[in-house]
């Protein structure tokens, strides 16, 4: 039997994978994302350049968060995986377009992919705070 404060929401807009696991499972206020990456919404691998399957794995997250009542706004930790060192610095000027004021806490680790891909992110979020809430 599963937990009651553990769901795990999709809809169309979000991208599928074949292999096992949730797009993004929500434990509370917190959502954990699983990796994205430069995948189309049937979970086919779209080749392109780093700077392409960047902004295509970020347009996925923002679809997991949207699923999950959430938003880049509310990222509180990311883990970044980088084909070739080579794209470290293009990969910090594209990060900073999505998270620039306040980023959120950030691992990052290169050299790791393989071929398919050039890049891929995982993240922690959390639900943001409605205003009757708030005191």
């Amino acid at each position: 039997m599963r937990h009651p404060l553990v769901s795990y929401p999709s809809d169309a807009d979000t991208p599928i994978s074949h292999l096992p696991f949730s797009p993004c499972v929500v434990v509370g206020d917190l959502i954990f994302v699983s990796g994205q990456a430069s995948v189309d919404r049937t979970g086919k691998i779209v080749v392109d350049t780093f700077e392409g399957e960047f902004r295509r794995s970020i347009e996925n997250v923002k679809a997991v968060l949207k699923t999950a009542g959430s938003d880049l706004d509310h990222v509180v930790q990311t883990r970044n995986y980088i084909g070739n060192d080579a794209d470290l610095a293009l990969y910090n000027e594209l990060y900073r377009e999505y998270f620039n004021s306040e980023p959120p806490a950030r691992t990052t680790i290169v050299n790791c992919l393989g071929t398919a891909l050039k890049y891929e992110i995982e993240c922690i979020a959390v639900k943001p705070v409605k205003a009757s809430n708030v005191r």
